[in-house]
């Protein structure tokens, strides 16, 4: 037996929903149907990619490492198809939170000037590369460092810290804040694709409670509802205003650098013309005031 791509799409709905029965509605098959496609591509691969000793579903590392090349094949395979179909090649842009910030409009309404036969494609995917690594998106726009093997970034710029807190809270009415004014009280971590984890605290004064949420909109929900506080950029406070929000600049937390980033391997025609126009965009930023409240 080859692997097909059919496989491939079966492997991928499992490791989306690590459910055999939900792979099997998404794919509109019967769940005897997925098993058997998951397990003959186990045995053409020679690895065990699912663990199905617990309750639960759960990828092996061999199934995690293959979901990342299972996807990139898919999605080129998809890609290819479009092609023929649509002249106009959209770029995806992929971002995990708060895109180019306030230079997004900027970013996007250039593009849309002086490229307009290809469609500029702005995605949010809740991912550390935002969808790249994984091929669903051209370049991504990410923040922190990015070690991802096979990803090229540039950097564009750099982003303050500043703390977020609910708009009652007593220290929302500072002008600034530090990390140890923080310390005792329990952090919201975006562990799914922030840039903030216990290590940006001195080891001998880190916070003992924190709360692990997934995406920004469940991170704002976490501090706006009293749970907790966060440690983000003067981005999100940029492109989240909310009125029971407070962002504080801290004094003592390092920048955060923003970099465009995209596959070491033939990509669109389009992605130089993006770095250039993001380095042209985003490249002549100055940091901005952040208002304590938003």
């Amino acid at each position: 037996m080859s692997i097909e791509l059919r496989h491939l799409r079966c492997f991928l709905a499992i490791a989306d929903t690590l459910s055999v029965t939900r792979a099997a509605e998404r794919l509109h098959l019967t769940q005897p149907a997925v098993s058997r496609t998951l397990r003959r591509l186990e045995q053409e691969l020679g690895v065990r990619l699912v663990d199905r000793s617990t309750h639960h579903l759960a990828l092996t590392p061999d199934g995690a490492a293959f979901r990342d090349r299972a996807a990139v094949a898919v999605a080129a395979f998809d890609r290819a198809l479009g092609f023929a179909h649509h002249p106009g090649w959209p770029l995806r842009l992929g971002h995990a939170w708060s895109a180019a910030g306030t230079d997004t409009t900027a970013l996007l309404r250039r593009w849309h000037k002086e490229h307009p036969g290809t469609p500029l494609e702005l995605l949010r995917v809740d991912d550390r590369t935002a969808g790249l690594a994984r091929g669903e998106v051209d370049a991504a726009l990410l923040r922190g460092d990015v070690h991802t093997p096979g990803l090229v970034t540039e950097q564009l710029t750099t982003e303050p810290r500043v703390a977020g807190l609910p708009a009652d809270d007593p220290l929302a009415h500072r002008a600034a804040l530090s990390l140890a004014e923080l310390a005792d009280r329990t952090i919201a971590l975006n562990t799914v694709s922030g840039t903030t984890t216990l290590d940006l605290w001195p080891a001998s004064a880190r916070p003992s409670s924190t709360i692990t949420i997934g995406n920004t909109d469940d991170w704002l929900a976490a501090v706006t509802g009293g749970r907790a506080v966060g440690v983000t950029t003067s981005a999100t406070a940029e492109m989240h205003p909310h009125p029971s929000m407070a962002y504080v600049p801290l004094t003592d937390a390092p920048p955060v650098p923003v970099v465009i980033a995209w596959r070491d391997e033939p990509g669109h025609p389009h992605i130089p013309d993006l770095v250039a126009l993001a380095r042209e965009v985003m490249g002549v930023r100055q940091v901005r005031h952040v208002p304590q409240h938003v």
